[in-house]
């Protein structure tokens, strides 16, 4: 299946001819009907006869092509970029009567920079023109088509009016359209996985949100978990038509209309893509190939503000030239030649090897595109060898050199990337990745942790720097075990993934190691010192958070604080369950050997005022819950503080912190135990 495209000058007939071509008017506004002038876009299908198409070319399932009508006036070359991104084959409609005019040659330019390599020339109101003159208008469209891709394009005369032509073009458009196996999805490079860039969103009666648009690379099928970019709301295929028929899947190359669940229609827009989740790149920078439109009036400087355009999506961005301060319009020169940098002013969902156009603001005028090497690169230094080297070989199709740059574009934090989202960052398919990996892992430019892919040089300074991050600790607290391993991601800037991948690759190596969890006591020592240390009821209520360390360190502890140590045990051991007030507690410890005392597990803190010897919160705990499991309706604060022989002080802290830990729960005024098991909490 495939999908083509109108592009040309205002009245040269474009949606005349959708129509004479299918019998669809594609004019679906009444502002448009009233104005005898397309606005915005229109779509219609052509089914192709028998006659015009080989089996080998198109099987008779796929003889249902899709067509987008664009607006030809200036004012709207907006929408017109809009509908052509994904198209298959161009029809350029050229009037007899009046030749070539400037939206043709902007259309034309579009369609060059955008990289569709097929058109097809329709030169409309042959019935309005005599055979000289039309030899003419066929000579100037062919001097306008020589310094383009489309150069040997046909040229096919037609009259929407009488006819004339039209089956002609049909039989025209069968041969040059490209073989249905091509818009398959098939093993290469490219990545594969389906995407809608979103043209039309609206609302339908006991449906709810429909969005149409070109089905590009993948399938999609009804029932399909799918992700709105850059919104990045998710939701499901509910139903989906394809050429106006409901159908249970779509196929590359198809006018698709989605009907969404989960996703309302004022949360999606024009621009947004439709695609698997996790499988497109939101950004609001991207490295670009960039290339002028030789008739361009205007050159583009750095930092120049532009119109971003591609697929369906658009927004302003700053533009900033990598090797150069200008670029000027060359006529001799059609080709990317420039390395350039993009600063979106809002985020879009691209993938590498897509295109842009480029048009400045005001006065408007499309003046370049590009073509999209890096979809979420890091800000660039300009003119560093390093990058332009880097760009130039993503430019030349070097795999390696793509995989690396991306590993090595961490601007949101850590260099790891899993090997999906490295695929979603690369646009390469799965098996080509896989392949490249492995040949960069046996040549040690890229590591494996965990299930993440890290080049070699940002795992030496990430290995290097998290120990550094420790011993830094460990030198301004010396009494303490470890360092919270929280805080330790935090600084090293992993996501919580990240960190249990570093963290277990580092631990198993002898570089870092645990120094605490919420099962059970952090640090070394016997029972003795720890009385609590295999008790997980305690662990769960104290909540200790997971501790890391350097292997070689233990606390170092002067004879002054190991004295106040002692003497805030001894202070907590004298009535156990009615421990002494904070503030004397302060006054017996300081802030540090305090916290290194309960990090150490020799005292509990149920909260800011309570704390109590760890022996005595164990015992307690035993108590309360022995209690419990004896009297099954629950027992009220009053029955638990006369049991332990304590104050509502510290019965109502220590009640609460079991209550969290799910092993008790409050039912009115008394406390029954949990009976079902639970995981301990951090």
């Amino acid at each position: 299946m495939a999908t083509i495209g109108t592009a040309g000058h205002v009245d040269h007939g474009k949606s005349s001819l959708v129509y004479a071509l299918t019998g669809i008017d594609p004019d679906r506004l009444a502002e448009e009907k009233a104005r005898g002038m397309t606005i915005d876009l229109g779509f219609a299908w052509l089914t192709l006869p028998e006659a015009a198409v080989t089996s080998a070319v198109w099987p008779s399932a796929s003889r249902t092509i899709g067509i987008v009508d664009v607006p030809g006036h200036e004012d709207f070359i907006k929408n017109m970029l809009a509908g052509v991104g994904g198209i298959d084959l161009a029809l350029l409609v050229i009037a007899a009567d009046e030749s070539v005019m400037p939206q043709t040659r902007e259309h034309l330019a579009i369609l060059d920079l955008l990289g569709i390599d097929r058109c097809i020339v329709v030169l409309t109101k042959r019935d309005l023109v005599d055979e000289e003159w039309l030899e003419a208008v066929r000579e100037d469209v062919q001097a306008t088509l020589a310094p383009t891709r489309f150069h040997a394009a046909t040229i096919v005369p037609v009259s929407a009016r009488t006819g004339a032509g039209i089956a002609e073009l049909i039989a025209t458009i069968a041969s040059t359209l490209p073989p249905a196996e091509d818009r398959a999805p098939r093993p290469g490079p490219q990545s594969t996985s389906a995407r809608l860039p979103v043209d039309r969103v609206f609302t339908v009666r006991g449906h709810g949100t429909v969005v149409t648009g070109t089905l590009r690379d993948g399938e999609l099928r009804v029932g399909d978990e799918i992700e709105a970019a850059p919104e990045g709301r998710r939701g499901k295929i509910r139903g989906l038509q394809v050429h106006g028929t409901p159908a249970e899947r779509a196929e590359p190359g198809t006018r698709v209309a989605l009907n969404l669940s989960g996703i309302g229609h004022d949360a999606i827009a024009r621009g947004t893509v439709i695609a698997p989740p996790g499988t497109m790149v939101t950004s609001t920078q991207i490295d670009i190939h960039l290339a002028l439109w030789p008739d361009a009036t205007r050159s583009l400087i750095h930092n120049a503000r532009v119109e971003c355009f591609s697929g369906t999506a658009q927004t302003l961005a700053r533009l900033r030239l990598l090797d150069c301060d200008e670029v000027q319009p060359d006529q001799a020169l059609r080709t990317p030649r420039t390395f350039a940098q993009l600063i979106l002013d809002h985020p879009i969902a691209v993938r590498r090897g897509d295109h842009c156009i480029l048009r400045i603001p005001s006065p408007s005028e499309t003046v370049g595109g590009g073509i999209i090497l890096d979809p979420a690169p890091r800000y660039h230094r300009r003119r560093d060898p390093r990058v332009l080297g880097h760009l130039a070989a993503i430019a030349a199709g070097d795999i390696h050199q793509l995989i690396l740059a991306q590993l090595s574009a961490h601007r949101r934090g850590a260099p790891l990337l899993l090997p999906d989202a490295l695929a979603a960052a690369t646009g390469l398919a799965r098996p080509s990745l896989d392949a490249a990996l492995d040949q960069l892992i046996a040549g040690e430019q890229v590591r494996t942790v965990g299930d993440y892919r890290v080049t070699a040089e940002s795992w030496e300074t990430l290995r290097t720097t998290s120990r550094a991050i420790l011993g830094n600790y460990h030198q301004q607290f010396r009494l303490r075990i470890g360092m919270s391993r929280e805080a330790w991601r935090t600084q090293l800037r992993l996501d919580p993934r990240q960190a249990d991948a570093v963290f277990a690759w580092l631990s198993d190596h002898g570089e870092i190691a645990a120094a605490g969890g919420s099962a059970g006591w952090p640090g070394p020592g016997t029972e003795d010192q720890h009385p609590a240390h295999h008790v997980g009821a305690l662990a769960q209520v104290a909540r200790f958070a997971a501790l890391v360390r350097l292997p070689d360190h233990t606390p170092q502890w002067n004879d002054v604080e190991a004295a106040q140590r002692d003497a805030l045990c001894a202070a907590l051991a004298i009535d156990a369950l009615n421990p002494p007030p904070r503030s004397t507690i302060d006054l017996l410890a300081p802030p540090e050997v305090l916290a290194a005392t309960i990090e150490s597990g020799l005292v509990v803190k149920l909260n800011e005022d309570v704390f109590l010897a760890a022996e005595a919160a164990h015992n307690a705990i035993q108590r309360i819950l022995a209690a419990l499991e004896a009297s099954p309706e629950g027992l009220s604060v009053s029955a638990l503080r006369d049991l332990l022989g304590a104050t509502r002080r510290v019965v109502v802290p220590l009640l609460e912190a079991l209550d969290a830990a799910h092993l008790t729960r409050r039912v009115g005024e008394v406390r029954v135990r949990v009976q079902r098991s639970r995981s301990p909490e951090a």
